[in-house]
């Protein structure tokens, strides 16, 4: 079992520094992704959102909630990100931290509600169901994984270890499908064979998630 048994503001920022590295290392790639079947910026501003985030984090005082910090990010990430990433990973962000409220450490069960509470806000944002070729397919199956892996006695490592490795298993299983929503969506037939962009930050998300928590 993990050591780790509260998300506490340390937490929130560990997982951000993590996944504004990973965001930073994997830029060209996911670019590269969204060239093929988008607009072709979202390294580009995942990067630069993710670099103010860590900036914004800096500017909070010590003691902040998680919760806090969360909407802090997610504030920050529609306020300075293009495209639809922004507005996106920001409901993302906002709901997680809204549904953890001023909880002081939220444990692995209520970090769980409150990754469903933001994957309700991305798909009320979006209109996305799961099979539209959209971060959906990635972000729905890692709740899904964590809630059940705390549901099954896990501490907070397993639960995001499970949501990591779903996370993944999602965005490939993103490539034969047809997108439905967004950019990719006028692409018809031809966004068939590309891994969506936004699934695989969400492989980005949850890994620097897992390990924050691992």
């Amino acid at each position: 079992m993990s050591t780790v048994t509260a998300v506490q503001s340390q937490t929130v920022v560990e997982w951000m520094t993590s996944l504004a590295e990973d965001v930073k290392a994997q830029a060209d790639h996911l670019t590269q992704l969204d060239a093929a079947i988008g607009d072709g910026d979202h390294g580009i501003n995942m990067n630069r959102g993710m670099a103010a985030v860590l900036g914004a984090l800096e500017q909070q005082d010590d003691g902040v909630a998680p919760g806090k910090l969360l909407i802090a990010a997610g504030r920050t990430l529609v306020s300075t990100v293009g495209g639809a990433s922004g507005p996106l990973w920001g409901s993302f962000f906002r709901g997680v931290g809204r549904a953890l409220g001023d909880a002081p450490e939220p444990d692995a069960e209520q970090l769980g509600e409150a990754l469903a509470a933001g994957l309700k806000a991305v798909q009320d944002l979006g209109a996305a169901a799961p099979g539209d070729k959209t971060m959906v397919d990635a972000l729905g199956p890692a709740v899904e994984a964590y809630r059940a892996a705390v549901a099954g006695g896990g501490g907070l490592a397993e639960a995001a270890s499970a949501a990591s490795e779903a996370a993944a298993e999602g965005a490939k299983a993103t490539v034969p499908l047809q997108a439905r929503k967004g950019r990719a969506s006028y692409l018809g037939e031809r966004s068939v064979g590309h891994e969506d962009p936004g699934a695989a930050s969400t492989v980005l998300v949850m890994g620097a998630l897992a390990r924050a928590v691992g």
